[in-house]
Order: structure tokens, then sequence, then C-alpha cells
């Protein structure tokens, strides 16, 4: 009962500030001085670099920049391993840098390998190391990241995970992921909204991919689950249909848990669902339900549980599809240098 309690409260926290920044929370209008303030603090950061004072990596290899404006997960690694997969059919070599979000690693940066601690270098690193097939180094310096990757291989191409507000590094081509549900929420900033800077920053991005129904100027990208793996034999897995006729526990530790609940319902599933934190460090009585049933999570969690998952536990493996004129103006944007390699 005492492991269950502190479980209500990250649910209770996690409601809470859906219903300040998504929602119509009073509060909300209370830290709008704050807001001010943050936003005051952006602009300034950008004129530092647009002046020349704050210093900016420009790396020798064009660099796409995938993030977005909201705190907290938008479908933001699915994109980036397919931007990974994309790039190696045009015959290019490219390598992934991310900030190693949750990571305690003693220093930076740190190559990433599928088998790497996620503990050392963040839970999302390692999946795109797995999943993306190339090369992965973190660092919170995302220049120093870069710099790395490009010393010890022979990419030709970078991709940066969740490196819009980085500026820092110089860019070709930004792209920019938006949630097509919660979309920018209250557009407010931090803390009175989840946004971290204005809307009007997505007027100056190349690119906006909607993780949903898409809006105008946007690109729809779609989540295509496959099935079911289990995390004790990764050789070993199951149709949908197979788990259709009792509940299973769902379990997320991601920036919209309710995402992924959905899914799995969409795909005929009967779950008992449980949220948890971004990010969430999980131990073996997280998933003590008191019962038998299957527990579903997303290959983010999974890859935090797998050293003590009981034989019950399966991932769900998800791969993004994006249209074709995605593609094609990709494409027409890195021939063509989009930017100039600039920082912004």
């Amino acid at each position: 009962m005492a492991a269950r309690r502190p479980r209500r409260r990250r649910n209770q926290q996690g409601r809470w500030l859906d219903e300040l920044w998504y929602g119509r929370h009073p509060l909300s209008l209370l830290l709008v001085p704050l807001a001010w303030l943050f936003r005051l603090g952006v602009l300034l950061r950008r004129k530092l670099y647009a002046a020349g004072l704050l210093a900016i990596y420009h790396a020798p290899v064009p660099v796409i920049v995938v993030g977005n404006l909201t705190l907290g997960g938008s479908g933001k690694t699915p994109l980036v391993i397919w931007l990974a997969g994309y790039l190696r059919a045009l015959g290019l070599r490219p390598g992934v840098v991310a900030r190693g979000y949750g990571g305690r690693a003693s220093r930076w940066p740190q190559q990433v390998r599928p088998d790497s601690d996620p503990v050392a270098v963040g839970d999302e690193a390692v999946i795109i190391a797995r999943r993306a097939r190339c090369p992965v180094a973190v660092a919170p310096d995302r220049g120093a990241a870069v710099a790395a990757l490009l010393k010890h291989t022979d990419c030709n191409i970078i991709i940066s995970d969740d490196g819009l507000q980085h500026y820092g590094l110089g860019r070709a081509v930004e792209i920019a992921v938006v949630d097509g549900v919660r979309r920018l929420g209250n557009a407010r900033l931090l803390p009175a909204g989840p946004l971290r800077e204005p809307p009007g920053r997505l007027r100056e991005v190349d690119l906006i991919v909607t993780n949903g129904i898409a809006g105008r100027n946007e690109f729809a990208m779609k989540y295509v689950a496959s099935n079911p793996v289990n995390l004790n034999r990764r050789g070993h897995s199951l149709p949908f249909a197979q788990f259709t006729g009792a509940p299973v526990h769902a379990v997320a530790g991601i920036g919209n848990p309710q995402r992924f609940f959905a899914m799995l319902r969409g795909l005929g599933l009967t779950i008992v669902p449980h949220a948890f934190a971004d990010h969430h460090r999980f131990t073996p009585k997280d998933l003590e339900f008191g019962d038998e049933h299957p527990i579903f999570m997303t290959e983010k969690d999974a890859i935090k549980c797998e050293i003590f998952s009981p034989s019950r536990c399966w991932l769900v493996p998800i791969t993004a599809e994006l249209p074709e004129i995605f593609a094609q103006r990709l494409e027409e944007l890195l021939k063509r240098g989009a930017h100039g390699q600039e920082a912004a």
C-alpha cells in the first residue's frame, strides 16, 4: 500500500500540471508575470547569440535539429529514428546527438551503443542507438557531442534530438514537432504554460511535424505499433489479438501517457492505465499490481525495466510514418542549405 501512495501522488501532480497548462486553471493567470520574465530571458539569450556574444559551434557537416516548443514529450524520438533511416536511404551517413536527459554519466560527451546503460546516458539515447542503427553521442553541450561524433565516426550529416532551443549549435534545417491533440496548451510560457519559447517561433522553423492531425502548413506523423515483444524473451512476440480477452496493465512514463493509452484502446485492448512522470526511474515495485495480467509499456520505459521485469511484461515498438511530400521537402531543404547553417 505504501508503494501505491507515491504513485498516486505522481499521477495527481501530472493531472494538476495538465490542468494548469492545458486547461483553464486560474493559477495560470497569476503566473503570467513570471512567464513575462521567462520570455524576456529567452529573447535576451537569442540576442546574445545573434550578436556573437555567445559562441556558436558550426559543424563541418549539415545539422538537422528536431525539437518542440512545449516542455515534455511530443514524439521527437520516433521522428529522429525515421530521419536516420531516410537519410541512410539517400546514401548519407547520419549520426544523432542528444542531451542524454536523465543520464548520470560522470563525464561528457558519451558515445551511446545499443547495450549502453540508460542510467548513464539516458533512456531515449539508448532507444535511438538500438533503432536508428547509426552512431549516437550525448552531452548537455550539443556542439561537444557533434564534435565527438565527427571525431570518432565517418558521419556526414547530424540529427540533433531536442535541440530547438540549443542555440549554441548551428543548424541547416529546423523541424518542430507538435502534439496534435494538446497543441501548445494555453499558449503561455513557463511557468504559466508549457512553452519554452513564444508561439511565433513556429513561423521560423523549416518544417512542422504534427503527431496526429496536422494543421495548415504542417505534416502529419502517424504512429504504427508493431506486435508486442516480451521483455524477457526479445525474440518472442505475439499479435495484439492474443491479449483482447482480458484486461492488461498499460504503463507509461512519457510526456503524454494518454497518447499511449489511447493507442492501445484503439487496438482493441481493455487497459488498466498507470501514468508516471516523464523519464520516471522505475523500480520493481512500480510493476506490482496485485494480479497476473500482462503489462504493456512503451519502449522508452521498457529499457529501464528490462533488468528486473517479470515475464508478463511486453514492450510495444512504435514506428513513425510520414507523408512522401515531407520527405521531398526535407530533401529540397538539404540541397538548398536552409538557414546557411546559422543558429537562428
